[in-house]
């Protein structure tokens, strides 16, 4: 009797694991988009850091990125069970962040004089060029910013995935399982090509300082050389475009008549659907950005004003 106990429950673990096999597939298909955004917000965080502190910085927004998704797992399967008309705003509350530090980006980079004095850029450059500085101290607000952008993001790849298994009629187990195997895979696979798309100058080096000049190993270490701040640069564009897409993208979902807006001028278009879509996400979420940060902006001056009258008097 036993026996045909231990046999049924290995039979109704089988069964759920395959479901959950199937489910994590479709839930990585669903994120497979997000996780790119993710990868590249994320080794633009590093630029500016100096070389031998990159993986100690990268080390500790890991860290956090796992206990973000700790935290998220089980607050999206309790959201979702006890009060799922909670997630869709606080999804906005992530888009219109990741719009404001998109837009606060591309305007401290064209427009600097519309935003107040950026002091701790200037601080962490001087921290940069000076040998005596600990730069762990400098570091630690980039780290917080790190990972308040991967908490946003991951939040966005828990509920896309958490609705992927609801949508394939999966259980509370099988909603646990799922979204704990995406959220280690994301962890471990986007930091794991971080550290390493960070350190190809370093790999380009030694492969040219092991090697002779003019043989194929040198050669290849001299185009990783050259290619990897070209890369960091693409990728510093590419998480800036990220936050966009990615913000807009909940926005318009968000907003009944913006997303059929969307929706409509989009069709318009035929074969180019899914790229009009994604543009136009794109420009909302630039504009939307671009907004908050103005607001964000004004009120940051008023209370300046306000605090310098309070301290003349």
């Amino acid at each position: 009797m036993a026996g045909a106990s231990l046999l049924l429950l290995l039979d109704d673990i089988s069964l759920l694991m395959d479901d959950v096999s199937v489910m994590t597939k479709v839930a990585a298909k669903k994120t497979a988009g997000l996780v790119g955004d993710d990868l590249a917000l994320n080794a633009e965080q590093v630029t500016g850091v100096k070389p031998s502190r990159e993986l100690p910085v990268i080390w500790a927004v890991a860290k956090g990125s796992a206990v973000n998704k700790v935290i998220l797992v089980p607050a999206a399967l309790l959201i979702s069970y006890f009060i799922p008309w909670l997630i869709t705003p606080l999804l906005m509350i992530g888009g219109l962040y990741l719009s404001y530090e998109g837009a606060e980006k591309v305007i401290h980079k064209f427009w600097p004089t519309l935003l107040p004095h950026d002091e701790e850029q200037n601080a962490h450059r001087k921290a940069n060029a000076d040998e005596t500085v600990d730069l762990v101290a400098f570091e630690k607000d980039k780290i917080k910013g790190a990972i308040r952008t991967d908490f946003i993001l991951s939040a966005e790849i828990i509920v896309i995935s958490l609705g992927a298994v609801t949508a394939a009629g999966g259980d509370i187990v099988q909603k646990g399982i799922v979204l704990s195997i995406v959220a280690a895979v994301v962890t471990v696979g986007i930091y794991g090509l971080v550290a390493g798309i960070v350190k190809i100058d370093d790999a380009g080096l030694h492969l040219i300082e092991k090697s002779q000049a003019g043989d194929s190993k040198h050669k290849f270490g001299e185009f990783m050389l050259a290619a990897a701040p070209k890369l960091m640069k693409f990728l510093s564009i590419a998480g800036t475009i990220a936050m966009f897409l990615v913000g807009g993208g909940i926005i318009v979902h968000g907003i009944g008549f913006l997303h059929y807006g969307v929706e409509d001028i989009a069709h318009l278009t035929g074969v180019f659907e899914g790229l009009t879509t994604t543009l136009l996400n794109g420009l909302v979420g630039l504009i939307i950005g671009a907004i908050v940060v103005a607001i964000v902006t004004t009120i940051g001056n008023v209370r300046g004003k306000d605090d310098k009258a309070s301290s003349a008097h």
